[in-house]
């Protein structure tokens, strides 16, 4: 019997899952891990104690818990969050935290320097991205002007995934699917560095290869095999972003393929036939030769709840203070009587791309209760997500829906987005996410797999349909929801916090 192990790195946990050959899920196992916040719009990780630690344990837990010969292990596949910004020594020892990807804001003057002196339209047109929160190049840039003697000390700038593959293989490596996550660094056209524009930012040498997805681009070293339990020589492939790899967990494949990821943030992968390049979302080649995908992203989602929960509660962290939210919430009709809420509490990243967007809770009485607010966030995420998948749509009629990531848990959440977006989700017998994605991956990039595959390994379980009954409500909220943050986006700006 032969397995094949994918671990992905999250922003608040890491998971493992060791897949077998038949397509059986053999086992899976968790850590948890913090985002560290340490001022408003900051957002950071710290690379050795939150992804290779994550990704270490997570390796020898699940050979050693399941008495697994590491050898037979066929290969390892990895995906993490992204885009991040970690500037590392040559020999891969991180120089400072991990700047995160879109809910880490700090670097919005740096977006307006770099539009002004490389063109908004120029930019746009080369790379397929606007510059926003979510792009590396402005975080670059920024190290540069605030942290410059950590800047002369890198010698390379990597995301998640390459950290975890040059620590197993020794190699910096990205796959083009991320690689177009470093924008303005990407040429989309070329599918390569666009060198005379990352050099005014920082070396060229500094950025990793360039390999598509499931290649195997390295094998376990000695010393990653005496940290992780894996056999030294298991291949490694090159891996991607998390959002991709747990697009490819629940089938988004071909074109008119739509993922909706319930995370931290929420997150939409579309599939295309061809390259769509739009302004209010990212455009990226897929994780296969001649695939393209658009893509979109809020800076919140289960991050908000875990805020709400944490901050205006007191409950405890565990699954039964959602529980009871939840509870409270479903008391609450549909329109939260009356409130509505804006989630963009870290600025807002599709299709509105306002990293100055504030969060917003309006309608508020002495006669609402708590579920009334927490049915209010819910539906304003609802909101935020069918902002986007409304734009979606104009691009390319969606022709299958997939709900995927640990919010799928959450059936209040889901009906929330189907009845606001009046759309119909399926939904996959595992909801593991991106690391049986990355396990699937790993299976092709060593021929164990064939794309086509994931129908009988994670077939669709079950949909979910939108209540017709809640039609005309959520229509007439959504026109507000939209009204509500044109309204008070002037006032946004002026209540930055000092």
């Amino acid at each position: 019997m032969r397995y094949l192990l994918g671990i992905d790195i999250g922003s608040y946990s890491s998971k493992g899952v060791l897949l077998e050959e038949s397509g059986t899920l053999r086992a899976t196992a968790r850590r948890k891990h913090d985002m560290r916040v340490p001022g408003p719009g900051l957002a950071e990780h710290d690379a050795l104690q939150d992804w290779w630690e994550g990704f270490r344990t997570l390796s020898q837990q699940l050979i050693r818990e399941n008495g697994i010969n590491p050898a037979a292990i066929a290969a390892v596949g990895c995906s993490g969050i992204g885009p991040c910004a970690l500037p590392v020594t040559e020999v891969g020892e991180p120089l400072r935290p991990a700047i995160l990807y879109g809910v880490d804001t700090r670097a919005e003057a740096e977006i307006a320097e770099l539009n002004v002196e490389l063109g908004a339209a120029a930019v746009l047109a080369r790379t397929g991205n606007p510059l926003t929160t979510q792009s590396v190049g402005p975080k670059v840039r920024w190290l540069a002007k605030h942290e410059p003697d950590t800047f002369r000390k890198t010698a390379r700038i990597v995301g998640c995934p390459s950290f975890i593959v040059h620590r197993l293989t020794g190699r910096w490596v990205v796959d083009h699917y991320g690689a177009s996550c470093y924008t303005p660094f990407y040429d989309l056209a070329a599918k390569d560095w666009h060198r005379e524009t990352i050099e005014r930012i920082c070396p060229v040498d500094w950025l990793p290869e360039i390999a598509w997805t499931t290649e195997i681009i390295g094998h376990v070293s000695r010393e990653a095999a005496a940290e992780t339990g894996l056999a030294a020589g298991t291949p490694v492939i090159a891996g991607t972003i998390d959002a991709a790899s747990e697009a490819m967990s629940v089938g988004v494949q071909k074109p008119g393929d739509l993922m909706i990821m319930y995370g931290t943030t929420a997150f939409f992968i579309q599939v295309n036939a061809d390259l769509v390049v739009d302004p209010r979302f990212w455009a990226a080649p897929f994780l296969f030769e001649n695939t393209w995908s658009v893509m979109g992203g809020l800076a919140t989602g289960g991050g908000l709840t875990q805020w709400f929960r944490k901050e205006m509660t007191g409950l405890s962290d565990d699954d039964s203070s959602f529980q009871a939210l939840m509870e409270e919430a479903l008391k609450s009709p549909p329109g939260a009587n009356g409130i509505l809420m804006l989630p963009y509490f870290s600025g807002e990243r599709t299709p509105i791309n306002d990293p100055q967007a504030k969060g917003l809770i309006f309608g508020l009485t002495l006669a609402h209760r708590r579920g009334d607010i927490y049915r209010a966030l819910i539906e304003g995420i609802g909101h935020a997500t069918r902002h986007n998948l409304d734009g979606f749509a104009e691009i390319q009629p969606a022709r299958s829906i997939y709900a995927a990531g640990g919010g799928v848990q959450n059936p209040f959440w889901t009906q929330c987005v189907s009845d606001i977006a009046g759309i119909r989700q399926n939904v996959r017998r595992q909801t593991l996410g991106a690391a049986l994605g990355s396990a699937f991956l790993a299976g092709i990039g060593c021929g164990i797999f064939a794309p086509e595959d994931i129908d009988r390994i994670n077939p669709i379980e079950s949909k979910i349909a939108p209540n017709e009954a809640n039609r005309n409500r959520y229509d007439a909220d959504h026109a507000a929801f939209k009204a509500l943050y044109a309204n008070n986006r002037a006032a946004m700006r002026r209540s930055t916090v000092s």
